[in-house]
């Protein structure tokens, strides 16, 4: 007879074993592939309460039981300022599933909404920013972020569409105010379907968006106001004629020929094809 499990023991067996080829192994893949963690790494782990960052946790954690690598982990929390149900709600899934959290308190809703432009903006900053400083504070190196495969190819996309730029979301990068700092992102090769599909299967529930801004709007008029949201139903319908069509988005991402590129940016300057245009015509004669 099988001996009786915990909820949270569930929870790990549903990633490792009903749920392995679609989150644990693109997991492991993204954190060999991409060398985001190493021997003698401290890496805080931040937890915003939703469905991401909570998985993100539970699969930290289940690595940090049998790596051969040795690193160190801590859990944070940010309170940007949530109302007590989502904060709550945070509390209860740390406990139900066994991740042993630290919560800090930062008063970023109140900040970013007072604000008239770019609300959003300058919360993702200060989040960003207060992250780096308590990780840093507990003598971690790196900070880990549960942006996922859709969030980089979406990324990608309203860059491109509303930002004139070809500009992603590398799986990870080193902080510029914040030195000796990395941001890692272990969810980088697995798919929201295959988070949802996880969070149903362990009849599991988290905080949504807790953003006092978009608490304000309704359903419709936050989704007309979400270029996220509205590039989520373009790659859908583009999906109906091509089912691929999000894999392509985000191998792309991956084969850039620049060669082909009227111009580009890298360490911060500028480039044209022109730079080169003539003088490599001249070497070929």
């Amino acid at each position: 007879m099988a001996r009786n499990l915990e909820p949270y023991q569930l929870v790990e067996r549903s990633i490792v074993k009903k749920y392995r080829k679609e989150i644990w192994n693109p997991f492991i893949l993204a954190v060999k592939k991409y060398e985001l963690i190493q021997s003698g790494d401290s890496i805080a782990v931040c937890i915003s309460g939703g469905k991401d960052s909570m998985l993100m946790a539970k699969l930290i954690q289940e690595l940090h039981k049998f790596s051969e690598v040795p690193f160190d982990v801590k859990y944070i929390v940010m309170n940007p300022g949530y109302n007590e149900k989502n904060r709550l709600k945070i509390e209860e899934n740390a406990k139900l599933l066994h991740v042993p959290i630290e919560i800090f308190e930062t008063n970023i809703f109140d900040v970013a909404n007072k604000t008239e432009k770019s609300p959003c903006y300058l919360c993702a900053r200060m989040r960003r920013g207060h992250l780096y400083s308590y990780a840093q504070s507990l003598g971690c190196n790196k900070i880990a972020l549960g942006h996922h495969f859709d969030d980089v190819i979406e990324t990608t996309l309203i860059s491109m569409f509303y930002g004139s730029q070809l500009q992603s979301m590398p799986p990870k990068l080193h902080s510029t105010n914040f030195k000796g700092m990395e941001l890692i992102r272990p969810l980088y090769c697995i798919h929201e379907k295959d988070i949802l599909a996880w969070v149903r299967y362990n009849n599991l529930s988290f905080i949504q968006c807790a953003c006092k801004f978009t608490e304000q709007l309704s359903r419709e008029e936050y989704q007309g106001a979400s270029k996220r949201q509205e590039i989520k139903e373009l790659i859908q319908t583009l999906k109906k004629t091509n089912p691929n069509i999000d894999k392509c988005i985000f191998n792309s991402i991956h084969s850039v020929h620049l060669d082909t590129m009227a111009g580009y940016r890298t360490g911060g300057k500028d480039y044209s094809f022109l730079d080169n245009y003539y003088q490599s015509f001249e070497d070929e004669q």
